[in-house]
């Protein structure tokens, strides 16, 4: 796991000065602290240099090109794995974040080809299959996470890489005067003449949903696209293009088999993809929440491992309504493995809470956010690589929103529709189309509400792209729902997993994002998945994987109701210290901003005890835009 950063001018004007590379890498370094590296170039005269990162001198004329490299060695910790790696001409700069779990397979294919390893990284096993097969073929062929950016001098060609869930991040800036990348945007704050400026077309959005779709809140910066590249040549515009599509999956029909064969093919395909991700020349543990899928996760590692004492790590609350220390007690006590706990509390919530927006680069998502942030920070005393059970609920329908989708009108449902929109006739119209009713399930935040904060928001707008996204897939209303939100839900939470773990330079890896287990999850019938009164469970989501579950922890352990990774956010606001902070810092800088509603958010601060949940989760998400303003846009 590591961090790439550099850029190009596309004015062809010369660089000459070194520094503004050494300062885009520093500002990351967190994300690889082992090494780093830095190569100018030049694509149209086919030459590049190395350059000595910790004492930039002048370059000579000839470059236009700067590709940067911080370094966390997991596989071959030695200077072998030095990048950017070179291909044996010198012609090919490659620079890689990630883990290729089957890199090694294609080893001896590549050797008999005529190429000679000098390493043991699964960096010069891509570049190899790019030297043999080009990229979009050795893109079709990665399993695993990454983010690649290689410079091919012979084709005068520059490309960036995201692998196709969107498990490592890549941002991009393309203007008449250069083309930048980075795998944290913060490095866009080093390059001459750029400040971070607030995309304003983006806001409704974000209101919303609290996230943005394959783009971010700053000006000109947008996202790579999951399952996508760019292709960049001197002179010419810069072309986009997919080597992944989520309509590639379609629903088998295996209607003959039964529940316990499919559950029996479902194991051995997490246990080839735990096996596989259970590579590392560093210590692993599992991100235990004790949740279904994690301890899934830490199950199937723990039996794999050599040492047969897995470890773990966990955050727990005091309030017994937020915290699992229960069920991670109960899989720590089956499985007889070493678990960490760690207490987050509201006085380290708000020590943390600006710290984590810098490295989230956004308004903190998710309140959880924090958690995972000290988690990883703790849990660096132990290990380098943590495993997580993030996308099964994406994969396999784990929410309750599944049902909603399949059964809109069904029980309370429609009641519950009817009074949440009473004041708003044509938001309730539009719930009857199906498209709407996708979409809006994974909105955070009721559009009144959004509509109180941010003068002139409309569902409209905040939904536009979310709804052409819905419009392209193809299946059932279930497997249009789980696409949809492997396309527009799940690379947030994967951003959040990868900010939050790098920031203590921890790589964290996801078994149930395998491609082959996410290939294969659509062999599973939908009735096996999302079961409704069937004497599986009522409401049971992702079934297979709960019986799976119960036949390790019991049936109770796996059939309770999904909890969630929730924080006592109303408690924390409560706290002198946090009221304070609101008080002092939130609700004037909100004010003085003018983009929201101060007066509304002040009522909501001071009616913190008795404001409804919904408007509670309103108020975090101006809290958290305001503080991801105050530490981006103020010019701190």
């Amino acid at each position: 796991m590591c961090g790439i950063t550099g850029y190009i001018n596309t004015n062809q004007a010369g660089i000459n000065d070194t520094s503004q590379i050494v300062a885009m890498l520093k500002v990351q370094r967190h994300r690889g602290p082992d090494d780093s590296g830095v190569r100018a170039f030049n694509l149209q005269r086919g030459c590049s240099v190395e350059v000595d990162s910790r004492n930039p001198a002048p370059l000579e004329d000839g470059f236009d090109g700067m590709l940067g490299f911080n370094r966390l060695s997991i596989l071959d910790l030695s200077e072998n794995g030095h990048q950017p790696m070179l291909s044996p001409d010198s012609n090919v700069l490659l620079a890689f974040n990630g883990e290729i779990y089957n890199a090694f397979d294609f080893k001896n294919e590549l050797e008999n080809w005529g190429y000679r390893f000098k390493s043991n990284t699964d960096t010069e096993v891509i570049l190899a299959l790019y030297l043999k097969y080009g990229l979009e073929e050795t893109l079709g062929r990665l399993n695993g996470m990454f983010a690649i950016a290689i410079a091919d001098l012979n084709k005068q060609t520059f490309y960036l890489a995201r692998d196709r869930f969107g498990i490592k991040p890549m941002y991009y800036i393309n203007s008449s005067r250069r083309f930048a990348f980075s795998s944290e945007l913060k490095s866009f704050g080093c390059l001459e003449g750029f400040s971070f400026a607030l995309n304003s077309d983006k806001l409704d959005e974000y209101m919303l949903f609290r996230n943005t779709l394959h783009d971010t809140l700053f000006e000109g910066v947008r996202s790579l696209q999951p399952g996508s590249y760019i292709c960049y040549r001197p002179g010419k515009e810069i072309k986009h293009h997919s080597f992944f599509n989520v309509n590639n999956y379609e629903r088998c029909r295996r209607e003959g088999h039964s529940a316990a064969l499919l559950q029996h093919d479902l194991k051995g395909w997490l246990e080839k993809s735990v096996h596989g991700q259970l590579m590392s020349d560093v210590k692993l543990g599992c991100q235990l929440s004790g949740g279904i899928d994690s301890s899934l996760v830490t199950w199937l590692a723990n039996h794999q491992s050599s040492s047969g004492n897995f470890e773990s790590v966990s955050i727990v609350f005091n309030d017994a309504r937020f915290s699992e220390e229960k069920y991670i007690n109960r899989v720590r006590d089956t499985l007889g493995i070493t678990a960490h706990k760690f207490l987050l509390n509201s006085d380290y919530y708000l020590q943390h809470i600006e710290k984590a927006t810098w490295h989230l680069e956004a308004p903190l998502n998710h309140p959880n956010t924090i958690g995972i942030y000290q988690l990883s920070q703790r849990a660096k005393a132990y290990v380098t690589v943590l495993l997580s059970g993030e996308g099964a609920d994406e994969v396999f329908g784990g929410y309750e929103r599944f049902h909603g989708i399949k059964y809109p009108y069904a029980g309370l449902r429609l009641l519950r529709q009817v009074k949440n929109n009473i004041k708003q006739p044509a938001q309730m119209l539009s719930y009857f189309k199906e498209a709407h009713r996708a979409v809006m399930a994974t909105a955070y935040m009721q559009p009144h509400l959004a509509l109180q904060l941010l003068p002139g928001f409309t569902t409209n707008k905040a939904s536009h792209d979310r709804l052409q996204s819905y419009a392209s897939l193809r299946g059932t209303r279930f497997d249009r729902q789980v696409k949809y939100e492997m396309q527009t839900y799940l690379p947030d939470l994967l951003i959040r997993q990868d900010k939050m773990s790098m920031a203590h330079s921890i790589e964290n890896r996801v078994p149930f994002l395998d491609n082959e287990v996410v290939s294969r999850s659509f062999s599973i019938p939908e009735k096996f998945l999302l079961s409704r009164n069937n004497g599986m469970g009522s409401n049971s989501q992702k079934y297979l994987l709960k019986q799976m579950t119960a036949e390790v922890f019991g049936h109770p352990f796996a059939f309770r109701d999904k909890m969630g990774f929730g924080i006592p956010l109303r408690e924390f606001f409560m706290k002198d210290d946090f009221s304070q902070y609101l008080n002092d810092k939130i609700v004037p800088g909100i004010k003085s901003r003018g983009i929201f509603n101060g007066k509304k958010v002040q009522h909501w601060v001071e009616h913190i005890k008795t404001i409804k949940p919904s408007e509670l989760d309103a108020l975090w998400v101006a809290m958290a835009f305001e503080t991801w303003a105050s530490v981006y846009l103020d010019g701190k």
